[in-house]
């Protein structure tokens, strides 16, 4: 199996003002073509430290990719380093500076700035694939059958030259073998008793199939990596192994194929013709987002309403004031008048409601931050819980209850 390190450069995602997506992207294409990511450097804008981590890159992986730095400003100086550690010339690309040209004169910019100009000078000894959504190319060095790819740090730039460039590339170059993955999604049961249930069987895996135990709030997601030669005997392989899997956990898989939980409802209700509509306060839309960045959710998803203030609440979604009066805002009472109205207002088969403190102050009523109710209401059926989580920031707070509680009513679905 070939490794690859990935090296992301960068000033501003060592500052924490710019999240590292790229690595995670780069890291899943390779893993479908069989390339294993060995590990994943971030480092700042200097020419002696991209240097000597593309040294150390060289001495772990058979495949190294940059991303950063290789923009029109004075900083970027990626394109400097790699030249020097190879022992090369930057000189102009007379392709790429055309490819530039006319990327520059198809936006309506017919003189080339110098700066940009500049992005069309390249190592000599480097092979250009040519960037189609940006200024800066993406450069190859190879060296004692090693490849340094240099990509710029734009993620919808380094996406398409990934996906429709370099991994083609590798699976040409390489004679890769194939890795298939599933994911098998366990609910109600602590990791720990889990790993006791299965330890036989994930002992008894053939040893080209590795298990791995990956916590998401709280559900476990069992994923099943199957590395080989052939692909359809590999995916026949995983099937197998799954069908042994199922009678001791069966009481607590919700799902065997898909990974996000959103996806795993989408089938469920997609296959009943099911439709639904959410209430949310604390969550803040968080569950609507969810919903809806599944393809074909407005075949179920009918609408939500963000009621925040009170006032909302009891003008829109019909909740009772006698009932915010005795039992507060955040309240399990509330939530389940908040889910009455919703599946009234948008007459669906579902609805779901939150009422809750995100923080980072009390809540007006003087509930603890953290603290949420939430009703799930499954035609005439309604359960409404309580989830206290003191510890969480407000956008992971309101992420994790979001997943709790489509977590929840997929369980509830199943069921039934």
């Amino acid at each position: 199996m070939k490794n690859a390190v990935l090296i992301t450069i960068g000033d501003e995602i060592l500052s924490g003002n710019t999240v590292d997506t790229n690595s995670n992207f780069i890291a899943a294409e390779l893993k479908n073509i069989g390339i294993k990511v060995s590990q994943i450097f971030t480092i700042s804008d200097e020419i002696e430290t991209i240097k000597n981590t593309i040294q150390s890159a060289f001495e772990i992986g058979d495949i190294i990719i940059t991303t950063g730095g290789l923009g029109p400003t004075r900083d970027d100086k990626t394109k400097k380093a790699i030249a020097e550690f190879f022992n090369d010339e930057i000189a102009l690309d007379e392709t790429t500076f055309n490819h530039l040209k006319a990327y520059m004169e198809k936006r309506g910019r017919l003189e080339i700035l110098e700066r940009n100009r500049e992005q069309a000078f390249v190592p000599i000894r480097s092979t250009v694939f040519q960037n189609h959504y940006g200024t800066a190319p993406c450069t190859m060095m190879e060296e004692r059958g090693k490849l340094l790819f240099s990509l710029p740090g734009v993620p919808y730039e380094v996406k398409p030259l990934i996906k429709n460039q370099i991994v083609p590339y590798l699976k040409e170059k390489f004679s890769l073998n194939y890795i298939s993955t599933r994911i098998v999604s366990v609910v109600g049961i602590p990791e720990s008793i889990l790993a006791d249930q299965i330890e036989d069987w994930e002992l008894a895996l053939p040893e080209n199939l590795a298990l791995s135990y990956l916590p998401v709030g709280t559900r476990v997601k069992l994923r099943l990596t199957a590395t080989g030669e052939n692909e359809p005997a590999l995916q026949q392989q995983l099937e197998e192994e799954i069908q042994k899997l199922l009678p001791l956990i069966k009481d607590h898989v919700i799902a065997t194929s898909e990974d996000k939980i959103e996806k795993i409802l989408a089938e469920i209700l997609t296959e009943r013709k099911l439709t639904i509509s959410v209430a949310e306060s604390c969550t803040g839309g968080e569950l609507a987002k969810l919903i809806t960045s599944v393809s074909g959710s407005s075949r179920y998803f009918l609408g939500g309403m963000i009621a925040y203030a009170t006032e909302k609440k009891i003008e829109i979604l019909k909740v009772k004031k006698e009932t915010v009066e005795e039992f507060t805002v955040v309240s399990e009472q509330v939530a389940a008048e908040m889910a009455d109205g919703c599946q009234k207002l948008f007459n669906t088969d579902i609805t779901m409601s939150t009422t809750g403190v995100a923080g980072p102050g009390k809540g007006e009523d003087g509930k603890e931050v953290g603290t949420v109710f939430y009703t799930i209401k499954v035609g005439e059926n309604a359960v409404t819980s309580k989830l206290y989580m003191p510890h969480l920031e407000r956008l992971d707070f309101m992420h994790f209850v979001s997943q709790k509680i489509i977590q929840d009513l997929v369980g509830i679905l199943i069921s039934n």
